[in-house]
């Protein structure tokens, strides 16, 4: 499953916890800094790839005419290219690596400015990053479900897109991943 934009918060929360709660990482900041510079790096991740999203939908617009003559599939266009222009944008396709490389890129920010210190290996850190946003992303779908469903049934009606909903759905949501242990 790919990290979404709304997702980042959350990410950051549970990397933050996972390495405040590690008994091998030394803490020199808040938690609250660690937090904000893990979102600032996820968020960062995720605009690069709607930056080659962009790039590929303007590349395929302006080949339109050629695309309806052949009646060919769009969106298989759109992934053969993104695929081919994704190393030109820095962005990785296949998620475990895409997870590998977001843990590396965290590790090294908190490590350089001294937001973290530890004596083992950098291998241990990352894992301990990458499994935090794997099982957040794993958990994140089941969480959503159970969230929908909430919503659906709840007393008023809610419609998706409004305020009240977002505030609604947020709420139900953050109460939901922290059951599941996953914030």
């Amino acid at each position: 499953m790919r990290i979404k934009l709304h997702h980042t918060k959350y990410i950051a929360r549970r990397v933050a916890r996972d390495l405040v709660n590690c008994d091998f990482v030394e803490i020199r900041k808040t938690k609250e800094e660690i937090t904000q510079e893990i979102e600032r790096i996820l968020v960062e991740d995720i605009e690069n790839e709607y930056d080659l999203d962009e790039k590929v939908a303007e590349i395929l617009d302006a080949q339109e005419d050629e695309i309806e003559f052949l009646h060919a599939d769009y969106r298989q266009l759109f992934w053969m290219t993104k695929k081919r222009m994704a190393n030109e944008f820095g962005v990785i396709l296949n998620n475990e690596d895409r997870f590998s490389d977001v843990a590396h890129q965290i590790l090294d920010f908190l490590w350089e400015e001294d937001y973290i210190h530890y004596d083992c290996s950098d291998n241990k850190i990352k894992n301990v990053i990458f499994t935090s946003i794997d099982e957040f992303l794993k958990g994140f779908e089941k969480a959503d479900a159970v969230v929908l469903e909430k919503v659906k049934n709840y007393k008023r009606k809610l419609i998706p897109g409004t305020e009240e909903y977002d505030i609604v759905y947020n709420r139900l949501y953050e109460e939901e991943l922290i059951k599941k242990g996953l914030m």
